[in-house]
Order: structure tokens, then C-alpha cells, then sequence
């Protein structure tokens, strides 16, 4: 079978295993209340690693709540934090410190997933989902702002910033999957399949040695949630909408754009940054030594510095 075909295969496989099943109260991602509560839970405890100032608010949209995490101060430049897969908001720990001290932090928990945002309708379209970020930034009337997004979120804010008109000004990518090209090392990235269909804590520390090339870096506190995410949401309906960009999509990009990757990622090979450099109008790409691909918590520090040196010149 073609490289091409197994990626295809995987995202099929994945798609059918995270369709959720019929639950016993209203909630899309979670099958009972005690699981929400449990991770909600978790959840806070993991938001505490933050060590700075912030506040939660709770936007009510016509497809359910989106939930945002703000800090920094009031008056900077507004920067949108976009996160991966079932990391929600509370993955940023490592990063938000160093990018508070220039800007206005608004993390968004993507309401299809885990995390405090809800979803209150079926599952939202790629113009759907477009219409419910547009709908926050207009909420908090965000004008020439800019955006960091890791992994799923590196494909969400890819798909914003190809919008005709759009508010965004400078964008940073860490590894963006499914963006420039197809899951890099699909056998790999299987272990994340299998931690879905038999969720334990043994498959989850096999997930983190692949996706990760230091897993013991990463904070017992947000394991904790990270593994409750993986264990009780069946929320992966919307992967099968993450196609690679088209070149002309990509062309239409004028912004600076940021695309981070790790040498050791499993999502994006280097391939993905030659796409990038080739299509991308205002591009700047980098390969980040001994990181997975969780390099934000990897390589915090260096990465932290790419950044924050890319969005204030």
C-alpha cells in the first residue's frame, strides 16, 4: 500500500473510531456528566501552571459557548492562541509567560474537542467553523492581530488566514498538521489510533514517546488532563475536513507567516517546509533540533524566543 494510501486509511480509521457515540445528556465530546467533570477538574488544575495573571470568559455563540483564556496586558497587541488536538487551551503553560510580556493573550478552546468550550449544534463545516472563530474576534472587536497555532491549530489558523478579508496580521505555525502536507509517518502516528480505541495508561506513555522527544518534561499536572482528554472524547469528527492546502490557497497568504517543525516530528517532514517556503508569499521556516512534535514544550525556550522575536522585530 502507497504512503499516500495509508494516510488516507488512517485518517478513515480515525475519523469512524471518533465518532461520538449517542450520550445520556447533551454533550457532544463527553459520554456522561462525571467524565466532563473529571476533566473540567483536571482541567483547572492544569490552567494553574499558567504562573500569571488571567481570567476565563464565556462567549455565547449561535453554535454553543466558546470558552477564552486572557492575560497580558490590556492595551498590547492582540495575539489569538490557538492549540492542538485535545491539548486544550492549558497546553500553552510552557509559552505563556514569555508571550504575555508583549502581547493580549486570547486562548480559544476549540468547541469541537476537550476543554471548557461547548458545542451546542451538530458538527461544524470548515465554513462553520470559520464563521464561529470570526464570530469571537469580532466579539472582542480584534483588528490586525496576530496568531499562534499549534499542530490542529496550525490547520485552523491556515484555513482563517486564506479568507478574503481577514483581521490577521502575523502568524507562527508549530508543526501544523495535515497542512502542508499528508501525517508524515502515519505507522508512527498510530499509536495515537490505538490509544483511542483502548485508552490506558500504557498506550498513552507510547502516544507521548513518539509525539514527544521528551516526554518527561512534560508536567504530571497536564498529563493528567491530557489523558483524560484522550480516554473519554470521541470528538475526532472534523479530521477528515484537513486536507493539505492547495498551492493557489496557499499563495493567496500575503501575511508573515512563522512555520516551526521539530527534526524529530512525526507530522511534518522537511518536506512540509520546502511546500511552505514554495507557496507562502512572506515566509520564515525553521527546523527545531531535538523536538518531536510537541516542540513548544520540547524545546520551550528556543521556541519561545522564534516566536517572540518573529511577532515583535
Amino acid at each position: 500500500m502507497s504512503k499516500h494510501l495509508i494516510q488516507i486509511f488512517f485518517l478513515l480509521v480515525i475519523i469512524g473510531c471518533g465518532t461520538p457515540k449517542k450520550a445520556p445528556y447533551d454533550n457532544y465530546v463527553f459520554q456522561t456528566l462525571k467524565q466532563k467533570n473529571n476533566y473540567i477538574q483536571a482541567y483547572n488544575q492544569a490552567l494553574q501552571l499558567w504562573d500569571i495573571p488571567y481570567s476565563e470568559e464565556d462567549i455565547q455563540t449561535k453554535y454553543g459557548k466558546a470558552h477564552v483564556i486572557i492575560s497580558g496586558k490590556e492595551n498590547n497587541k492582540a495575539l489569538v492562541l490557538l492549540h492542538g488536538m485535545d491539548a486544550s487551551s492549558t497546553m500553552w503553560y510552557p509559552n505563556i509567560k514569555a508571550l504575555s510580556k508583549t502581547h493580549r493573550i486570547y486562548a480559544i478552546d476549540f468547541l469541537m474537542e476537550p476543554g471548557k468550550s461547548t458545542l451546542t449544534t451538530e458538527a461544524l463545516s470548515k465554513e462553520e467553523i470559520v464563521d464561529w472563530y470570526q464570530s469571537i474576534f469580532s466579539h472582542y472587536q480584534l483588528k490586525n492581530f496576530d496568531i499562534v497555532a499549534a499542530s490542529r491549530g496550525g490547520w485552523m489558523a491556515t484555513l482563517l488566514a486564506t479568507q478574503e478579508n481577514n483581521s490577521i496580521d502575523k502568524i507562527a505555525l508549530l508543526s501544523p498538521a495535515q497542512t502542508f502536507e499528508y501525517v508524515d509517518a502515519p505507522a508512527k502516528t498510530s499509536k495515537a489510533l490505538f490509544l483511542k480505541l483502548f485508552p490506558s495508561k500504557n498506550q498513552f506513555k507510547k502516544t507521548l514517546d513518539v509525539f514527544s522527544k521528551y516526554p518527561n518534561k512534560i508536567n504530571s499536572v497536564y498529563k493528567n488532563q491530557f489523558y483524560l482528554a484522550n480516554k473519554y472524547a470521541k470528538s475526532n469528527t472534523s479530521l477528515l475536513q484537513m486536507q493539505p492546502f492547495s498551492e493557489d490557497e496557499l499563495k493567496s497568504i500575503s501575511n508573515p507567516v512563522l512555520v516551526l517543525i521539530g527534526d524529530q516530528d512525526v507530522i511534518n517532514s522537511e518536506e512540509a517546509l520546502e511546500k511552505a517556503k514554495d507557496n507562502l508569499e512572506n515566509s520564515t521556516t525553521r527546523v527545531i533540533k531535538d523536538a518531536g512534535h510537541f516542540l513548544s514544550i520540547d524545546q520551550s525556550e528556543i521556541v519561545n524566543k522564534t516566536i517572540t522575536e518573529f511577532l515583535n522585530p
